[in-house]
């Protein structure tokens, strides 16, 4: 009669995960459609689009400086000694370097400040995104970033078996295309 008993639960728990396993929802949104279409995107790149020309500008500085002291040493270098050839020439040396260094720096800003930027911008599409699957009970949500399941992260996925809710969280965030 044990025997019974356990093995009557045990049939009962299997038929009731499985119940409970086809019950669970599971969804796909293409953030890749989202994230280009919200105004603050836009903003975010041309706020990095001018902080790039910024940089850019010094960094012609820099060069148009070194440009014109090579110039300048090449026309004279016949007429100069040399302690004022090599002082020259060191004055030369410090300028790629220096433009080197500052183009090198140029670039970890301009990654910086790109994260900056964009960090609200996804954290938005995020939100709008966990308000949709709260409001349809999904327990999951998988980024196909356009159904090409290599750029999602996921090995694979049947597209026709997760609900897309795309539209869904561009309705919530106000884009309309």
């Amino acid at each position: 009669m044990k025997k019974f008993l356990k093995l009557t639960l045990a049939v009962a728990l299997v038929v009731m995960s499985a119940a409970t396993a086809s019950a669970q929802k599971f969804g796909r949104v293409d953030l890749a459609a989202i994230v280009p279409n919200m105004p603050e995107y836009t903003e975010a790149l041309a706020n990095l689009e001018t902080y790039g020309k910024d940089l850019q500008n010094q960094l012609e500085m820099i060069q148009v400086e070194f440009n014109q002291k090579y110039a300048d040493y090449e026309k004279n270098r016949q007429t100069y000694s040399d302690t004022i050839r090599q002082m020259k020439e060191a004055e030369l040396q410090q300028l790629q370097q220096r433009f080197a260094e500052f183009q090198q720096i140029a670039q970890q800003d301009m990654q910086k400040m790109e994260a900056e930027a964009m960090s609200p911008v996804y954290e938005k599409a995020d939100e709008a995104v966990k308000k949709v699957a709260e409001a349809g009970g999904y327990i999951a949500i998988f980024n196909t970033a356009g159904d090409q399941a290599g750029s999602a992260g996921l090995a694979y996925f049947d597209a026709k078996t997760l609900t897309d809710i795309t539209a869904e969280v561009k309705a919530v965030l106000g884009i309309t295309e």
